[in-house]
């Protein structure tokens, strides 16, 4: 009888032990939650208040004189692409150069036509409008062999300067930053629940780095679900979005609560799909998108109609930091290194942000600063 007492005692302790082990464990994992939840409010806090006053260059060299540019667009479709072309035109009449705009129209093809054709111009100084510099290196190789610049606008996984392709810098947002920012906020929204699907093209290696940046942010959240990252191309979401909408809903089902998007162009071909299966206009699925900030993505944050969410670059702003940075490098100074802060656009702050336009063009007076440095 004292054996088989003792034996229940030792078990019972080890039972217990376990029990102990299991709560801890739990508890571990429910605070490692709420910390990440809890730091992902205070990034999306910050991300939704109105621009800060101006944070980039104040000096640099003054207006160097009768330069003619080129802008090669990697497509004039894109909202994006189409912006940063309107600000390089109004920084250049400013500064008192010309520029051409070519248009690459989609495919490799066209931006290597584009891109040749800006060579044939001899111009002094070249901007990439929204493509990957590898795509075009042996163009850019010879343009530096002439001691042309050549600067880029989402030209890359990272802003800055980029020797290794020949970049004398790339304007964007950290696009690192504005894909976390984008993912904490499906973090935040589904209060730590989110079920997500990630959109992304693989033609692009600032996209892949911005999709394994979101990917990662939910994997952090205990509570969230990765569900799939779908790669499918730009250039071809009228085509493919519809029915890869209509097959993830039948995959997924209610437990895709949330896509992400490394842009906004993959969510004007979604809402009829959704539609047609019964979802509510104001979701889920609740979109964001880690970029652009285009005139439609806007119009459906507004009437809060298949987008709740989007990190807008400062199109008009970076027109002038491009045409700046290629100011700097005709003047051999070194580029500026500024980096625009992330900003997210919803439909609780889109009144105050997003004018009647469908412009988001910081009130921050970066035309005043650019025109203080050339003397203009």
């Amino acid at each position: 009888m004292k054996h088989m007492q003792s034996i229940r005692r030792r078990f019972n302790l080890i039972a217990a032990a376990l029990a102990a082990a299991a709560l801890t464990t739990f508890a571990t994992h429910a605070a490692a939650a709420d910390d990440y939840l809890a730091k992902a409010q205070k990034v999306v806090a910050a991300a939704v208040q109105p621009s800060p006053p101006w944070d980039g260059p104040t000096t640099g060299p003054t207006a160097q004189p009768d330069k003619t540019i080129v802008y090669v667009a990697s497509d004039l479709r894109n909202g994006g692409v189409l912006g940063v072309s309107d600000g390089v035109a109004q920084a250049v009449h400013v500064i008192g150069w010309k520029v051409r705009i070519l248009d690459g129209q989609g495919t490799v093809s066209g931006r290597t036509a584009a891109m040749n054709q800006a060579m044939a111009l001899n111009p002094a100084g070249i901007i990439l409008g929204g493509f990957d510099p590898a795509e075009q290196a042996v163009v850019i190789r010879k343009a530096h062999s002439l001691k042309i610049p050549v600067v880029g606008w989402h030209a890359g996984s990272k802003a800055g300067p980029d020797p290794s392709t020949g970049l004398f810098t790339n304007v964007s947002t950290d696009p690192i930053a504005v894909a976390r920012v984008a993912a904490d906020y499906a973090v935040v929204k589904s209060n730590g629940t989110a079920g997500v699907v990630v959109f992304t093209d693989s033609l692009y290696k600032v996209a892949v780095a911005k999709s394994n940046a979101m990917a990662n942010v939910i994997r952090q959240c205990k509570g969230c679900a990765l569900l799939a990252v779908e790669d499918t191309p730009l250039s071809e979401t009228s085509t493919r979005i519809p029915q890869l909408s209509t097959a993830l809903l039948q995959r997924y089902g209610s437990k895709w609560n949330y896509s992400l998007g490394i842009n906004d162009l993959y969510f004007d071909f979604m809402g009829p799909s959704l539609a047609s299966a019964g979802e509510k206009p104001a979701g889920p699925p609740f979109n964001v998108s880690a970029g652009d900030g285009s005139q439609s993505a806007y119009e459906r944050i507004r009437g809060n109609r298949y987008q709740v969410g989007t990190i807008p670059e400062p199109l008009m702003l970076h027109g002038w930091q491009l045409v700046d940075e290629l100011n700097r490098a005709f003047a051999g100074a070194p580029a500026s290194g500024y980096s625009t802060p992330v900003h997210l656009v919803t439909p609780e702050n889109i009144a105050s942000d997003v004018g009647p336009n469908n412009i988001y063009d910081p009130a921050n007076h970066y035309r005043e600063a650019y025109r203080h440095i050339w003397g203009k």
